[in-house]
């Protein structure tokens, strides 16, 4: 189990962590959302031991990171967003010299290390120096040294940046299979994707936590505004006061397409208004050619808890109902987060032999 309490990390005067905990249970996903500066690397960073808290406290099994890390780390699998592979070693002299920095017993050693390069699917690589390959490729070396020595534990900054879809997919499919035996914690811009594997989304934002819960549920927070386009062909005039009249109808606008009217209707109900959409259209005479109702996804959950919302109003809103409300408050630049403490590993020396 994973313990954050009130953790902070001041840079001068700027909090890039302020005051934030929570708990990650094992068999679970954890995912990280948050606009650029919201914290995620820097929590990332202090809960692996790469940087010091300002204060607070990361309590992996009941072991204090900052009081006893090399004890913590050992629990610990880290990819940070920038993989810190040594560009002048092969793929098979890396990752064995991360199985020797882990402490993996020489006699098991190549096991450990034939496991992750299957799991990374990067077998067809070994001998290959890493300045050589692709920046995917760079990836998938950097999540199978996390994946060295199989720890309970996997912190993983960005893990699919730089692949391709199908790629992408593969370490997703992969996480998952690991759940059962790990505890993962993920940070990721790519929100569908933290949708589809997280377990549990923390959404990060000026270092504070707005919001964790499983995706669904932040989902349906937002289910009480919704959004119903309309295809019809009648008079425009009629067809906007009957919408108007619609119960729990903040906005109607329309625009017209050849001899189609396109109605946007938003309602603040926490009913679908679609029913009552389609009587209002055949009361006002007109033909009705499609409805759709739109769900609200979790990138609009983001969008709202982080304060980068805008407006469902429309291009020709109505007079007769009150407009939506204005694009949400714009976020305060944020300084840059520091990850010079995670680049600031000297390049090890070649040995003779490794073995």
């Amino acid at each position: 189990m994973i313990e954050v309490q009130h953790l902070t990390k001041k840079y001068g005067s700027h909090k890039a962590v302020d005051d934030l905990s929570f708990t990650a249970e094992p068999g679970r996903i954890y995912g990280f959302l948050g606009p650029n500066g919201a914290g995620k690397s820097t929590t990332m960073n202090i809960m692996t031991g790469y940087l010091a808290a300002t204060d607070g406290s990361v309590l992996m099994d009941g072991i204090d990171v900052q009081k006893e890390p090399e004890k913590a780390k050992r629990k610990i699998g880290y990819l940070p967003e920038v993989p810190p592979v040594y560009t002048d070693m092969t793929v098979l002299e890396y990752l064995r010299f991360a199985a020797e920095l882990k402490g993996i017993r020489k006699k098991e050693r190549e096991e450990a290390v034939r496991d992750v390069l299957d799991a990374a699917g990067i077998l067809d690589v070994p001998g290959r120096l890493i300045r050589n390959l692709s920046k995917g490729y760079r990836q998938r070396v950097g999540l199978a040294q996390a994946l060295v020595g199989n720890p309970e534990i996997l912190i993983l900054d960005e893990p699919t940046s730089g692949l391709d879809p199908e790629q992408q997919k593969e370490v997703f499919d992969y996480l998952k299979t690991l759940r059962k035996e790990h505890t993962i914690i993920l940070s990721s811009h790519i929100l569908s994707d933290v949708s589809a594997v997280a377990d549990v989304v923390w959404i990060l934002n000026q270092g504070r936590l707005v919001a964790s819960d499983q995706p669904e549920n932040l989902q349906s927070r937002m289910t009480t505004s919704q959004k119903v386009t309309l295809r019809v062909k009648g008079s425009r005039k009629e067809l906007e006061q009957a919408l108007c009249a619609i119960p729990r109808v903040t906005g109607v606008s329309v625009r017209e397409k050849g001899e189609e009217l396109i109605f946007t209707i938003t309602s603040d109900s926490g009913d679908d208004i679609c029913p009552s959409v389609s009587r209002a259209a055949v009361y006002a005479g007109a033909a009705v050619l499609s409805m759709n109702r739109e769900e609200k996804s979790l990138e609009d959950v983001f969008l709202s808890l982080t304060g980068r919302g805008t407006s469902d109003a429309g291009d020709l809103p109505s007079q007769n109902v009150k407009e939506g409300e204005a694009a949400g408050e714009k976020l305060s630049e944020e300084a840059t987060e520091s990850t010079e403490a995670v680049q600031a590993k000297e390049t090890p020396k070649k040995e003779e032999s490794r073995e």
